[in-house]
């Protein structure tokens, strides 16, 4: 587990450490309030990744899907049963980062009994920037 303590405008320090610290096909679930800053550190990853186009939270497409192996999933409407019937679960299967939002323990229990490497990024206010408690699971 590690903890960073960050402004937005620090966010590559977050970002730094996650790519030396997850690899390349892992489920990176992203835990915090509303407004908390998940779509901002998703958007970061994006950045440096090359990727201009812009990122939006998935709210309500549910799945965004980004070059260079780079998927978001805003889970916060639907229920596993409803993810799995949709097809969503096909989608952890593609190489790459995929960056969920609003994933519960159940969710995560499951991906993590069928093999799937699992990271949880927890962001809370702290003072005027955020901490961002970085841990696989």
């Amino acid at each position: 587990m590690r903890e960073i303590i960050a402004s937005e405008d620090e966010l590559d320090v977050v970002v730094e450490y996650l790519n030396s610290t997850v690899p390349k096909d892992a489920i990176i679930f992203l835990v915090g309030n509303l407004a908390s800053g998940k779509t901002t550190l998703t958007s970061k990853v994006a950045r440096i990744r090359g990727i201009k186009e812009e990122i939006t939270s998935p709210t309500f497409s549910l799945q965004q899907c980004y070059s260079e192996n780079l998927y978001h999933y805003d889970l916060y409407r639907i229920d596993n049963s409803e993810f799995m019937e949709l097809g969503l679960f096909e989608e952890f299967d593609k190489e790459g980062w995929h960056m969920v939002e609003w994933g519960d323990d159940a969710l995560k229990a499951f991906l993590q009994d069928v093999g799937y490497e699992l990271f949880t990024v927890t962001i809370v206010p702290y003072k005027d920037r955020r901490k961002y408690t970085i841990e696989k699971n």
